[in-house]
């Protein structure tokens, strides 16, 4: 691609064209509502990112922090993110939850993902958080499921024997694999619900050095 990708911070005017990229994206996935992505920006704004080129929005990815010592590999998305209102977001924690991802289907292959995953590890070494954690899903399951269990599946993803759109990526992107949760997002009809628990440790964390991220989103 020629043209330049932008990531920059969700702004509120972004919100009605965010939702429309996203219905296009997940059709069988609940979209975001209007008041609850004004919420997250109230809550925390620099963890809204959106992606353009040449002005238009083509791409979005969204975080909470939080303390992973609070929860459980086994957990839900909208457990974690207190059903898409980011509630549950901890400016004392050291874990930068990516809760959501997602770039325009016809230009996927264009590094807008790699540039939101790259905002996120700058975010991640600003506010000197520990960690990124997410819970992927695994679309390219219900092609497998009659032949392996999902575990099966993810191992021959990570073996490079399958290729799955979203966990080789993010495994190209330097995450590592943790675990199944399951039930994640019980209306994934692509993944079953499976997702794969994934994390990258920021090199440049320091643990004598308090995190940056106060109640008023300030540096």
């Amino acid at each position: 691609m020629n043209s330049k990708v932008i990531i920059r911070n969700t702004d509120v005017c972004d919100i009605k064209p965010l939702i429309d990229l996203q219905k296009r994206v997940y059709p069988t996935i609940p979209s975001w509502r209007e008041d609850l992505l004004r919420h997250q920006l109230e809550v925390f704004s620099h963890g809204q990112l959106v992606a353009e080129i040449n002005g238009q929005l083509v791409g979005a990815a969204s975080s909470l922090v939080v303390s992973w010592n609070e929860w459980e590999v086994q957990h839900t998305w909208q457990e974690i993110t207190a059903r898409g209102s980011f509630d549950t977001h901890n400016p004392h924690g050291l874990t930068l939850y990516a809760a959501e991802v997602f770039v325009n289907p016809r230009l996927q292959g264009s590094g807008i993902g790699h540039a939101l995953y790259q905002g996120r590890r700058r975010l991640c070494r600003k506010f000197n958080l520990k960690r990124i954690i997410a819970c992927g899903r695994l679309p390219g399951y219900h092609h497998y499921v009659d032949q392996m269990p999902v575990e099966l599946y993810v191992q021959k993803v990570i073996w490079g024997d399958i290729h799955d759109p979203v966990l080789s990526f993010q495994l190209h992107e330097g995450f590592n694999y943790c675990g199944i949760v399951s039930g994640y997002i019980p209306e994934d009809q692509e993944s079953l619900g499976y997702a794969a628990l994934i994390v990258w440790l920021n090199p440049r964390y320091n643990r004598k050095k308090p995190t940056l991220i106060s109640e008023g989103n300030s540096l």
